[in-house]
């Protein structure tokens, strides 16, 4: 078993989970070539994070599975928007914490 962590990402944990998700039990070799044909910037970042932890074991991507892939919340950077009458609203930009574990085929 091997895995990689990716920590302070920009990215919405909630629309990274829906990719997450769609991946775990999934062959690694078929899970990488899903990833590359979705339009969404989390299947960017979650296939290097799945390559990674293959390469992490020192395995090829057609004889492991991953066991577990996860997105965790992170801080949200905070930012001040301008508004009228001289307020500010705040605008937060979400950060998240990517977790892929691979293990064997048995």
């Amino acid at each position: 078993m091997s895995k990689a962590v990716l920590k302070f990402i920009r990215l919405s944990p909630t629309k990274a989970r829906l990719i997450a998700r769609e991946i775990q039990g999934m062959n690694a070799e078929e899970a990488l070539a899903k990833l590359e044909f979705m339009p969404n910037k989390a299947a960017r970042v979650i296939a290097k994070v799945l390559a990674s932890a293959v390469a992490n074991g020192g395995f090829d991507a057609n004889e492991v599975v991953v066991k577990k892939c996860t997105v965790d919340r992170g801080p949200y950077l905070k930012r001040f928007r301008p508004r009228a009458r001289g307020m500010a609203s705040r605008i937060q930009k979400p950060t998240a914490h990517i977790y892929v574990e691979v293990e064997k085929e048995s």
